[in-house]
């Protein structure tokens, strides 16, 4: 449910990779688990992948520890939650019910759900899909850490922002909200009259025989579940407790790579869509996003994308629509995004270039070196980056975030973002104040100076 990283989707819409021709299938699998057991290594965590092209799977496997208190290894049949892809299933839920004369995405969402207060009354179905709708994103709120952990109702959980103010006007802006889908999810059971996890059983799961993917709560024993990982510093941590029934139809599945596999490979057909509700799903409205979907062009080939973000889990699916090619990468832990591994493996899939993870060593600073660094350092015209400080650790907050990337220090002046291996060193004067900095990523160097 965590918000896409604005300098990873910079880096995938914008990225230059010189290409060969693709690899072949046994090439594939050597360098995936050459790259995956680097990855576990540097890391200190795993997950599973799936690389197929040519609508053929050529790798399937899990990495790591699914339960490193069990010495349990990830399988490629190992479930993990998958935050925000579920989005596209919630999507597709609303498009199944339009196909049914049941609603049209045009409606205004309050037609069908009741308390709607005034402010939403012209806020239509198409502008939760696309996150235009400007509902504040209730993950977003200052004590949601506070709040996460309550068993609270998805109508409880859209209370906590029903009466603050939008954003901006519908249908005028972007702006990424899991109230949205959350909505939508009571939107599906109010039309269907069912629960959202008996719709998506019947009308997707049972059909394409996603028999591994299911909603996720604390009680259901679930065989074959990871656990989910964070970090503490340098050390493993069980991830924090926050309540299963709380992310709903914005982030509450957990899933396999095959079954995801199964699931994106329907939209090349009309398995469980039809064509005209596959294309609007794929259709971008403001920021290149869909219906539950991201879309761009990497290295010339078309795709569409999303990523999930939960405690202790990350996840991230490429679909490459004129390829019959796909990447999907499931992590049980939350301190690497999975789509920056999922990027390398799609150099891998198609013969680009990608560097192995490498390990890299955290030092401690003291807090006058760190609050030197605080401030905001502008990139280009209205677009600034915040280096703030949170506890005893610097933050690198992006344009329209609320939330920060913890800043790892290797030198007093050079630190690294260890979710998405990007690094930044701090520029210094003669007189030794910071004036700027210099961030590098994926091969791509941006220099911002220090404004205030």
């Amino acid at each position: 449910m965590k918000k896409i990283s604005f300098l990873i989707i910079a880096a995938l819409l914008a990225a230059a990779n010189a290409f060969a021709q693709d690899a072949g299938a046994a090439d594939v699998a050597a360098k995936t688990d050459e790259y995956m057991n680097a990855f576990v290594k540097a890391k200190n965590a795993g997950g599973a992948v799936l690389l197929a092209r040519d609508g053929k799977i050529l790798v399937s496997r899990g990495y790591g520890a699914a339960d490193a208190e069990l010495n349990v290894a990830n399988q490629s049949n190992t479930k993990f939650r998958i935050g925000s892809l579920t989005k596209q299933f919630t999507s597709a839920a609303v498009l199944l019910l339009q196909e049914r004369g049941k609603i049209g995405v045009r409606d205004a969402v309050c037609k069908y759900l009741d308390n709607c207060p005034e402010a939403w009354r012209e806020i239509t179905i198409h502008q939760l899909l696309t996150h235009t709708s400007g509902i504040p994103n209730v993950t977003a709120l200052p004590d949601w850490k506070t709040k996460k952990v309550l068993s609270l109702t998805p109508a409880e959980t859209v209370a906590l922002v029903r009466d603050a103010p939008l954003r901006f006007k519908p249908g005028t802006d972007f702006e990424y909200s899991n109230t949205n889908y959350i909505l939508l999810g009571q939107l599906v059971e109010k039309v269907s009259g069912q629960t959202y996890e008996a719709f998506l059983k019947e009308n997707i799961f049972g059909p394409l025989k996603m028999n591994d993917t299911g909603y996720d709560t604390w009680t259901t024993l679930v065989p074959n579940r990871a656990r989910g990982y964070s970090r503490r510093g340098a050390e493993v941590v069980n991830a924090a407790y926050s309540d299963r029934g709380i992310p709903f139809a914005a982030g509450g599945l957990y899933s396999t790579v095959e079954d995801l596999y199964k699931w994106q490979a329907s939209f090349d057909g009309e398995q469980i869509l039809k064509k005209a509700s596959i294309e609007a799903a794929f259709t971008p409205d403001k920021k290149n996003y869909g219906y539950g979907w991201g879309t761009g062009v990497w290295n010339g080939r078309k795709l569409v994308a999303h990523s999930g973000g939960i405690d202790g889990f990350s996840s991230h699916i490429f679909k490459f629509t004129d390829d019959r090619a796909a990447v999907i990468v499931l992590l049980n832990t939350d301190a690497v995004l999975a789509q920056t591994v999922a990027l390398d493996l799609a150099a891998i899939l198609f013969g680009g270039k990608y560097e192995l993870p490498k390990e890299r060593k955290e030092i401690a600073l003291d807090a006058k070196t760190l609050d030197a660094c605080v401030g905001k350092y502008e990139v280009a015209p209205n677009v600034v980056l915040t280096i703030a400080k949170e506890d005893d650790h610097l933050t690198l907050i992006g344009p329209g975030q609320t939330r920060g990337a913890a800043l790892v220090p290797e030198t007093p002046t050079s630190f690294f973002i260890r979710a998405v291996d990007a690094k930044i060193d701090f520029q210094k004067d003669e007189s030794g104040r910071v004036t700027g900095l210099v961030f590098q990523q994926m091969g791509r160097t941006t220099k911002a100076r220090k404004i205030e």
